[in-house]
């Protein structure tokens, strides 16, 4: 009889546990979310101060659900994400979601779970046109800028080291301080995800720069949330395979990006996650 009540209280607690969001929502009328500043077109603060971007726009769909899941009004706290700390945010219960792009890696699945996948997107650089950067040889001798504790701050020194080539790397905490350190020569070439850069070459108005052609990476990115709740993240995947399956999912692409030329990796992405109820 007592392991029987002990059993019985571990199965309590996990059920108790695995809703843990959606429980804390529906009581306290507050769902918080975590995004970034400086991560256009995926997730930023737009000219008026508020949260925007393509990867924002899927947590408001989360968020609509999260409201009719609840039955009650739900008030959004968006906090901002800095990119070396996005993580320990969620782990450490001060965000709910972190609306971002978010590389998925067994690493940072010791601390965070994540999403069905939200888009495909990799490592890009952005240099002079006097001084293009194309491939990591490109790089040999010159100074390039890295945004810090990333996957592509990854990519970029492995690639450096495996290839044994020399270069100068200065990490930063933001995009935006990367691209000004690159448009006052302070750096030769700046490393960051491709549509990041595009977006900065694009909005920023920075004739003689250009973003190289080539990936130097491919990466998958999914909405982050705390580990073991394994309710909440049902609730959120099941509004993105919503999106994926009415294709609604290509409208606040096109939003966020424009027109997208043909893609197939997008598309094989948006089709296996077009999950059934």
């Amino acid at each position: 009889m007592r392991a029987a009540l002990i059993i019985a209280g571990l199965l309590a607690s996990v059920v108790q546990g695995s809703a843990a969001t959606l429980d804390r929502v529906r009581d306290t009328g507050i769902l918080t979310v975590a995004y970034r500043t400086d991560a256009k077109p995926y997730s930023y603060r737009d000219d008026n101060g508020q949260p925007a971007g393509y990867i924002v726009d899927l947590c408001r769909e989360v968020v609509a659900a999260v409201r009719r899941t609840v039955g009650t009004e739900v008030k959004v706290n968006y906090v901002v994400a800095p990119a070396d700390r996005r993580f320990e945010i969620v782990n450490q219960g001060h965000a709910d979601i972190l609306c971002d792009p978010s590389t998925v890696t067994l690493k940072r699945r010791e601390i965070v779970d994540f999403s069905l996948p939200t888009f495909m997107d990799g490592a890009g650089v952005m240099s002079r046109d006097t001084k293009p950067v194309e491939k990591f040889e490109d790089l040999k001798g010159r100074r390039v800028g890295v945004l810090v504790g990333t996957t592509t701050e990854r990519v970029l020194r492995s690639g450096l080291a495996d290839l044994g080539i020399d270069a100068e790397v200065t990490t930063v905490t933001n995009h935006r301080a990367g691209i000004d350190l690159l448009t006052a020569d302070r750096i030769d070439a700046y490393f960051g995800d491709r549509a990041i850069l595009a977006s900065f070459l694009q909005n920023d108005n920075l004739p003689g720069f250009r973003v190289a052609k080539h990936y130097f990476s491919l990466e998958t990115y999914a909405l982050a949330l705390p580990r073991d709740d394994s309710a909440f993240r049902l609730l959120v995947d099941q509004t993105l395979a919503r999106l994926y399956r009415s294709g609604k999912i290509r409208a606040l692409m096109t939003k966020a990006f424009g027109q997208l030329p043909p893609d197939e990796l997008l598309d094989s992405l948006i089709q296996i996650n077009s999950l059934p109820d």
